[in-house]
């Protein structure tokens, strides 16, 4: 068992914080608007989770996921996540989060920006292309044959295997898409986004996508998507 927070408490971070606890972890959950926003979600997953302030959640695991808008990273301390790994879940939707240059012009992946901010964490990419709903019911235990197999990218190696441990953990296999520069191929609107889970793009129709069924997704991917 070890400890986790979360920094968002929306529908990917509460996803994540029940299969957390379910797999035996500790868990410090905050978001904006403090800890007394979260006196019921708290009630709901159970005794090994607790509510916090963002430097709390940060505070309490050498594992931090960060799951709010991306146009909200940069509002949190730059040195808020100091040698933490750090899973970002962030995705880029422009008419919530503004018009961000670097992304635009493709300078930068939303990870490399996410690092860009955080230069004293290392960053992991994952969880951003899955539909919440569907993480929550596809976990399997290690060795199930019906297991979903989920991305990451990074440029810590080390960083990538605190997260794939995690990840397994709460059920589910993992492939590695690379570096934070290549992660853009699994971005908003990429073959390889939620699609990749759901029948027709649905989130209402799941479905299990295996590694080799994910790699083909990477390779078709466009760099002049946004």
């Amino acid at each position: 068992m070890s400890s986790i927070g979360i920094i968002g408490s929306g529908n990917i971070g509460s996803t994540l914080a029940q299969l957390a606890v379910d797999a035996g972890h500790d868990v410090v959950i905050a978001n904006s608007r403090g800890p007394q926003s979260l006196t019921e979600l708290v009630a709901r997953l159970g005794s090994t989770a607790q509510a916090g302030t963002r430097e709390e959640a940060a505070a309490a695991a050498d594992l931090v996921v960060v799951t709010i808008p991306l146009g909200k990273v940069e509002d949190l301390p730059a040195d808020l996540l100091t040698g933490k790994v750090v899973i970002d879940t962030c995705n880029y939707y422009p008419e919530r989060d503004g018009d961000i240059a670097v992304l635009d012009d493709h300078s930068l992946t939303t990870s490399e920006m996410v690092q860009r901010h955080f230069t004293g964490a290392r960053v992991v990419k994952s969880f951003n292309n899955i539909f919440a709903k569907t993480l929550g019911e596809f976990a399997r235990p290690a060795g199930d044959a019906e297991r979903t197999t989920l991305l990451i990218a990074g440029d810590d190696e080390g960083a990538k295997q605190v997260a794939t441990q995690f990840i397994d953990s709460i059920g589910y296999d993992v492939l590695d898409a690379g570096s934070l520069a290549d992660s853009w191929r699994f971005q908003r609107d990429q073959p390889a986004y939620a699609g990749a889970y759901a029948v027709d793009g649905d989130p209402e129709n799941p479905r299990r996508a295996t590694g080799a069924d994910l790699e083909p997704l990477l390779a078709q991917a466009d760099r002049s998507i946004r």
